[in-house]
């Protein structure tokens, strides 16, 4: 069972641009007005689109905020990627644009390297801000056979002559999220298209992005952020996820903030975030 929201019960999402460290980041908002803010940061290469049901799902409850990281859906790319396509830089980032939404206090929900980037910030600039931290397959240490799946598709964009093939293509690399229908893969699908000068489609973020990640994984290993960390602390790890293992999820809850494990059944990496029981359990965890 998939989760469809009910457009006429939640309020309608906003998109804003607004510049933080030298960028112009695109996010999406979600119950602007409400004082109850969760942060939604997306994964590697994607965007900030992906929280759709997710952001439908809070919105009576929550201020929702989902920001496409540098280089990727509508935000701008950077002029000097080996500096700027970095964890530390995309928290400062963060830190910037929260500050100028006027943000304090917040929960976070992070997929995949969007959970990387609230691990620094809820070990450093953030740890008195970040209430909540809930980080969706991802660890302080990555699988090396996973690093090595990821640089073997997002370093070689691929090119498409039709939308319908760039979809057929995500349906194939991001089968492990789990159950998503076919609108939820079209409306992947148009947010992750980008239209080249010869007007062919390829995938919506900046090649550099992933040269740097296949070229400094170091970035990812945190254990001693993990161990700072203070704010109370879901992982959700896909059952069959060749990210974070069952190994390093175990010792995540027996260090730092001690986190609550849930293993979520019949995903990979990464659960997508869209389906009742997870949805549920997220809800839990914000709500303690």
């Amino acid at each position: 069972m998939t989760f469809t929201p009910d457009p006429t019960s939640p309020p309608n999402p906003t998109s804003e641009f607004l510049t933080a460290c030298g960028h112009e980041i695109h996010l999406m908002h979600w119950s602007k007005d409400r004082s109850d803010p969760v942060v939604m940061w997306h994964g590697l290469a994607r965007t900030g689109r992906d929280f759709d049901p997710c952001a439908a799902y809070f919105a009576d409850r929550y201020r929702i905020v989902a920001p496409d990281t540098i280089g990727r859906g509508l935000s701008s790319w950077s002029k000097t990627p080996d500096a700027e396509y970095r964890l530390e830089h995309y928290a400062d980032i963060a830190v910037e644009l929260l500050d100028r939404l006027g943000i304090e206090r917040m929960r976070w929900v992070g997929t995949s390297m969007g959970g990387a980037i609230g691990m620094v910030l809820a070990a450093g600039p953030l740890r008195d801000r970040i209430t909540h931290l809930v980080l969706n397959d991802i660890g302080p240490a990555l699988s090396p056979v996973a690093v090595g799946r990821i640089r073997s598709y997002v370093t070689q964009p691929p090119v498409f002559d039709t939308v319908l093939e760039l979809e057929a293509y995500l349906r194939t690399i991001y089968a492990p999220y789990g159950a998503i229908t076919d609108a939820q893969w079209r409306q992947m699908a148009e947010t992750s298209t980008r239209r080249r000068d010869d007007g062919k489609v390829t995938v919506h973020y900046d090649p550099a992005v992933m040269r740097v990640f296949a070229e400094t994984t170091d970035d990812f290993e945190m254990w001693d952020a993990w161990d700072a960390i203070r704010a109370k602390t879901l992982v959700m790890r896909g059952e069959t996820s060749d990210l974070l293992t069952q190994d390093t999820a175990e010792e995540m809850t027996r260090r730092g903030p001690k986190a609550r494990l849930a293993v979520i059944p019949g995903c990979g990496h990464a659960p997508a975030l869209n389906v009742p029981d997870q949805l549920q359990l997220i809800e839990d965890f914000l709500a303690s």
